[in-house]
């Protein structure tokens, strides 16, 4: 699966390795895996938020168009009434 990953060779992947290690040193890769880590956790929770408050919406409006519903059929019977 690395070899395919982006259409980038093993060997890419080893070179860009090589340098993001040359460019920032050994002890500065797990600040910045840390850092991405909790960067990815904040971007899910709130794609997480944004669901659940369209799913929230969307029920809402079911139950109004539920009730629309509800009101018409009442309506129908009271004039065939």
């Amino acid at each position: 699966m690395l070899t395919v990953f982006l259409f980038i060779s093993g060997q890419e992947i080893f070179v860009i390795l090589l340098i993001v290690l040359l460019l920032f040193g050994a002890n500065k890769i797990p600040d910045i895996a840390r850092g991405l880590g909790k960067g990815m956790a904040e971007f899910k929770k709130a794609a997480d938020d944004i669901k659940r408050e369209m799913n929230d919406h969307t029920n809402d409006l079911k139950k109004d168009f539920k009730d629309i519903e509800d009101e018409i059929k009442n309506t129908k019977k009271d004039l065939k009434g």
